[in-house]
């Protein structure tokens, strides 16, 4: 693990060389991929959502593809279809953008309903069924999508089914002042990503997420999550609370942040560290909450003060 956590640090020391200033974000990312699960990154345009997705793929040496999601995009496009070839009279099948082990689906609430569907069956299962035939994606696979703030220019919501199969969302935010400078000057000498260098390949990511599911949690730390999870359904200012699948996805991430740490077992730390990233994009506040102005962040740390903190025996 000492060596996987080196590996890690070599990764996240690549992207902070072209994302300055977010740290915390690429952290969370990071985790993600180990924990084998998608990322939603919620902001507005122009802040290096696109640049962050991107600098991960070239420093783990990941074959990636981008989609810009417009109105005219098809399910086909993201799926693959089968097109007729006179030469072999027969059809044949012509695979879609997601046969890769990155996929970054590009302002994904900008196209239709029916085309973000189309990606529900490759971000839970992992393959794609296309005319009754269903072929599996390379391994790893993992969608980055970016979403422009809702009710911007021809944005539509994405379904709770598909914002529920996203692991965690994150927000980048605007970067500091010194970091602006440091971005404007950096570009001014070329594009900072041409020369990142790949410090590890599929295979070692597929070694790592392995091993952060065999990373030891608690019968109190399950508990702990299970009762954060149930939490937010019995809030009087959320509307939907989070689904089995958001407690499943809040353990994976527990032991992804402990395994980034170079620990091989999850402390309530961990837990309180990614419960915010995991929930945020699964609870639907009620009109209570938007008459008095809370947000879904000040609800989530609010029911992380009321249950109480578990204290793991020890060697636990």
């Amino acid at each position: 693990m000492n060596n996987s956590r080196e590996i890690l640090q070599n990764v996240i020391g690549q992207v902070r060389r072209v994302v300055l200033g977010k740290d915390a974000c690429i952290e969370k990312i990071m985790m993600a991929m180990l924990a084998n699960g998608h990322v939603l990154m919620e902001d507005i345009p122009g802040v290096g959502k696109t640049t962050m997705a991107v600098a991960f793929a070239r420093a783990l040496g990941l074959e990636a593809r981008r989609m810009q999601f417009t109105s005219d995009v098809l399910p086909s496009d993201i799926t693959g279809f089968s097109m007729y070839r006179k030469d072999l009279q027969n059809f044949v099948y012509q695979p879609g953008a997601v046969f890769c082990n990155l996929f970054l689906a590009d302002e994904i609430n900008r196209t239709s309903p029916k085309t973000q569907s189309a990606l529900l069956e490759v971000m839970e299962e992992r393959q794609v069924t296309v005319e009754g035939v269903t072929r599996q994606v390379p391994q790893p696979f993992m969608v980055i999508a970016t979403q422009n703030p809702t009710g911007s220019a021809g944005t539509q919501m994405l379904p709770e089914s598909q914002m529920d199969r996203f692991l965690i969302s994150l927000n980048m935010g605007y970067p500091e002042l010194e970091d602006e400078i440091a971005i404007l000057k950096g570009r001014s000498a070329g594009n900072p990503l041409e020369d990142l260098e790949p410090v590890a390949d599929a295979d070692l990511l597929r070694q790592m997420q392995a091993e952060t599911d065999q990373v030891f949690v608690h019968d109190v730390l399950y508990e702990y999550a299970a009762k954060l999870v149930r939490a937010t359904r019995v809030h009087p200012m959320i509307e939907l609370g989070m689904s089995p699948r958001g407690g499943l996805a809040l353990v994976r991430m527990m032991k992804a942040a402990a395994y980034l740490k170079g620990k091989n077992y999850v402390t309530p730390k961990e837990t309180e560290q990614v419960f915010a990233d995991v929930g945020l994009h699964r609870i639907r506040l009620n009109a209570k909450a938007k008459a008095e102005h809370v947000t879904g962040k000040q609800i989530l740390e609010e029911i992380l003060h009321q249950i109480p903190r578990p204290v793991p025996k020890k060697n636990s």
